[in-house]
This record gives C-alpha cells, sequence and structure tokens, in this order.
C-alpha cells in the first residue's frame, strides 16, 4: 500500500463520522497532500488557506505565551473547519455541517493525526 493509499483510508474512516463533509492532509506549508473534498470545491485553496491560518494561530498563542494550539475551529452559519497538527511535518483538516457534533469528530481526529505522524514520519 503507498503513502497516498494509507493516508486516503485515514481521511476515509474521518469522513464516516456523522457529519464530516470531507478532509484533507497537507504539509505544513500548505500543499495538498490528500484529500476527500470535491474536485468543485477547490482542496488546493482549502488546504493553503487552513494551513495559514494554523500558522497565524500558533504565532499569536507562542508570542501570547500560551504555547501552541492543539488544533483551531472556525464556526460558520454554513459549517466548520477544524485543523490539528500531525507531526512536524503535517495538518489534518476538516470540513463538517454546521451542526455537527465535536466530541467525537475531535477524538478521532486525534487519532487520526497521530496515524498521519507515524506514516509521514
Amino acid at each position: 500500500m503507498t503513502t497516498v493509499e494509507m493516508l486516503e483510508k485515514i481521511l476515509n474512516g474521518i469522513n464516516n463520522i456523522g457529519g464530516v463533509e470531507a478532509s484533507a492532509v497537507a504539509s505544513r506549508d500548505g500543499l495538498l497532500i490528500c484529500s476527500t473534498i470535491p474536485k468543485k470545491q477547490h482542496a488546493e485553496t482549502f488546504v493553503a488557506m487552513s494551513a495559514t491560518m494554523m500558522g497565524a494561530a500558533e504565532t499569536a498563542t507562542t508570542e501570547l505565551g500560551k504555547g501552541i494550539p492543539d488544533r483551531i475551529i472556525v464556526e460558520s452559519p454554513n459549517g466548520k473547519i477544524i485543523g490539528t497538527g500531525a507531526g512536524q511535518k503535517a495538518l489534518l483538516l476538516v470540513m463538517t455541517h454546521p451542526n455537527a457534533g465535536l466530541g467525537l469528530v475531535l477524538i478521532e481526529m486525534a487519532k487520526a493525526a497521530e496515524q498521519i505522524k507515524q506514516i509521514l514520519g
């Protein structure tokens, strides 16, 4: 099984959680590694902007002496975007429906991020 196939398997598992619309793995500098985002939704732009938000959150919290954040969550009337680190090289990003419960999503994202970290080294 290739690296991309292993990552796709992890993302497909996350997508089976109720309320999850799509997910992606990106490099920390915002390059798309793999995703389940439909082509019409511009996966490259999504991961680039999400990586920028994650980097800005890390800079802000570090400057304030609060350490590196575990995750970022952006909520809008149309859905949520959740981003978390997956090791030093990658980010795990998830889009959900607006009414999706975050408990199970966050737990499964933590497990998936650890798996991604192991795969990408």
